[in-house]
């Protein structure tokens, strides 16, 4: 089994609390660390994807009181939404008989549905996001697979590339064709595919509402709501601009990101490394790739943002990090990639307390007395430890 980074903080926050909220795109490894916590209590397991599963919930309020005393794990709990206000009302029994902790431990993949049930448990749950797997699980020599194959568990262990990409394809199609008509959405699956697809031929670009509404013959409202559903699957990223500086001209639309490397790659017919070179999307996708990989190390409740003026001066990646300050981040491929004149004007605009250029290396050093090199693992170890 592959350690994930976010298991001890799980089970620090059942130690604390009654319940815990685990989100995270589907495959992406929930239920397996949801397995492996051990909390020297017994604990029961319900999939509400599986019948016998949800027809032992038929009564709900019977079935959860007589397991007060285990750790109650329900995994796809946004298809219950109803549970939430059943489990506040028992979460507020427990406490009254002694019972603080380690209630409920409750997986969902799919944000836009448990979301709306934050208010119901409000003082009660912790909410926290399992990503795919990133470079701090992953060995440092398969970095190149890693990237090529994306984070889902499945994909990045296959045997070969092309199990790797036979698995993205499934995935892809599983989730147009089963996931998304059961969380109610009525989209043709050949028409998100198709929104999804052009989403990964302008990764990391500006959000152009228009130009995809034109390319799939619809709306901009429609885009709109296409987009909010991807977010809201943990799909897709949308990157918010860092608007501070009222005295420049500044871009004020999201860049918008494929949050898994290995799904661009396989909407775009990228099956190995050699390729992805070769093609037009490398940068791109290398740099969501960095994006996401410096935001899952962030702290909590740090606002990952970007700033572009519209004379070009841009940081790829702001941090805000609580106590901590503004670190501005600029992305790189190449070993040899120094920042551009655009980085430095648009760092003496936000005046950030750290700069950094990140690149695919290794190498740490000065590039002058403000900013320094410093390779993608060193960065993410950075981050981490101000947890």
């Amino acid at each position: 089994m592959i350690y994930r980074r976010l298991k001890p903080y799980i089970q620090a926050e059942l130690r604390q609390i009654p319940a815990v909220v685990l989100l995270g795109p589907r495959q992406s490894g929930k239920t397996t660390v949801a397995h492996s916590i051990p909390l020297g209590k017994p604990a029961v397991y319900l999939d509400l994807e599986f019948p016998l599963d949800r027809e032992k919930l038929r009564d709900p309020v019977h079935y959860l009181i007589e397991h007060e005393n285990h750790l109650v794990i329900l995994d796809e709990v946004q298809l219950m939404p109803d549970l939430f206000g059943i489990l506040r009302s028992l979460i507020d029994q427990g406490r009254r008989k002694g019972i603080t902790t380690q209630r409920f431990l409750l997986l969902g993949s799919a944000s836009a549905d448990l979301l709306r049930q934050s208010e119901t448990l409000a003082g009660r749950a912790a909410y926290m996001e399992l990503t795919p797997l990133d470079v701090l699980e992953t060995p440092s020599s398969r970095r190149k697979q890693l990237w090529v194959r994306g984070g889902f568990p499945n994909s990045y262990l296959a045997l070969n590339d092309d199990a790797s990409s036979t698995w993205r394809r499934n995935f892809i199609r599983t989730y147009l064709e089963r996931d998304i008509p059961q969380l109610g959405p009525r989209i043709p699956a050949t028409t998100l595919l198709r929104f999804w697809t052009m989403l990964a031929h302008v990764q990391g670009g500006i959000l152009n509402a228009a130009q995809l509404a034109r390319g799939l013959a619809i709306d901009g409202k429609t885009i709109a709501r296409y987009l909010d559903l991807l977010v809201d699957l943990m799909l897709v990223r949308r990157l918010q601009p860092y608007t501070v500086n009222a005295g420049k001209r500044l871009i004020r639309s999201p860049k918008v990101y494929i949050r898994d490397s290995g799904i661009v790659h396989c909407l775009l017919n990228i099956p190995d490394y050699e390729s992805l070179l070769a093609h037009p999307v490398c940068g791109t996708s290398w740099e969501g790739f960095v994006i996401e990989t410096l935001i899952r190390a962030a702290p909590p409740n740090t606002a990952p943002l970007y700033y572009r003026t519209v004379v070009g001066a841009e940081i790829d990646l702001l941090l805000e990090i609580p106590g901590n300050g503004l670190w501005a981040i600029d992305i790189k491929l190449g070993l040899s990639s120094l920042p551009e004149k655009g980085f430095h004007i648009a760092c003496d605009d936000v005046k950030p307390t750290k700069r950094f250029v990140v690149n695919s290396g290794t190498e740490r050093r000065k590039i002058n007395a403000n900013t320094e090199l410093i390779g993608l693992m060193e960065l993410a170890k950075m981050l981490v430890a101000l947890w």
